[in-house]
């Protein structure tokens, strides 16, 4: 009896790793062991679950954490880019020269995204430009005036207004944006 009790216990602890790994998968963020008196108690973190009454609502959720996904490291890395370009600008003495600096960036800045633009979809284009002003505290119609000029500007305003986008929007962490910041902040902290 003694025995057969010693060989359930020691298989049920064998076990636990097993139940780990599945339960990580499962939508479980830890799950560990506490020894409280005499007794181990196992206590899982559970990541959380949004519910929303219609179906469609939760396909939706789905897709604006695909979408950020594919475009908040674009915004990141838009920002950082933007800031040494910022930091170049700075040191270049004349206007030609700072013109001629701007163009190569964004001969460069073409040939490496042109590709992953193109393959972007409308709401992925539509995140992207809400995320550039989040990122850079500029509306990206402020970034083509201050860059390229007014005319540039108006033009792509034009043509983002054709395709249904706006290169004004600005992001509202606590209004309209609110659900993309709390994906933002899952995203950060590796939960999404």
């Amino acid at each position: 009896m003694r025995r057969q009790l010693l060989i359930t216990l020691s298989l049920a602890l064998l076990s636990l790793p097993l139940v780990e790994l599945r339960a990580q998968n499962a939508g479980f963020t830890r799950m560990y062991r506490r020894l409280e008196g005499k007794d181990t108690v196992i206590v899982v973190d559970v990541s959380p679950i949004y519910i929303f009454p219609k179906r469609i609502d939760t396909r939706r959720y789905a897709r604006l954490i695909y979408n950020l996904k594919k475009v908040y490291p674009i915004a990141k890395e838009a920002n950082a880019t933007l800031k040494a370009m910022e930091n170049h600008l700075l040191t270049l003495r004349t206007k030609r020269e700072q013109q001629a600096f701007v163009k190569a960036m964004e001969k460069k800045l073409k040939e490496k995204y042109t590709p992953v633009l193109r393959n972007m979809t409308f709401a992925q284009g539509k995140i992207l430009i809400k995320l550039i002003d989040r990122e850079t505290s500029r509306t990206s119609y402020q970034l083509v005036k201050d860059l390229r000029g007014s005319f540039s500007a108006f033009l792509w305003q034009g043509v983002a207004r054709i395709f249904g986008a706006n290169l004004k929007d600005t992001y509202d962490r606590y209004g309209e944006d609110r659900q993309i910041e709390m994906l933002i902040l899952l995203y950060e902290a590796g939960e999404i």
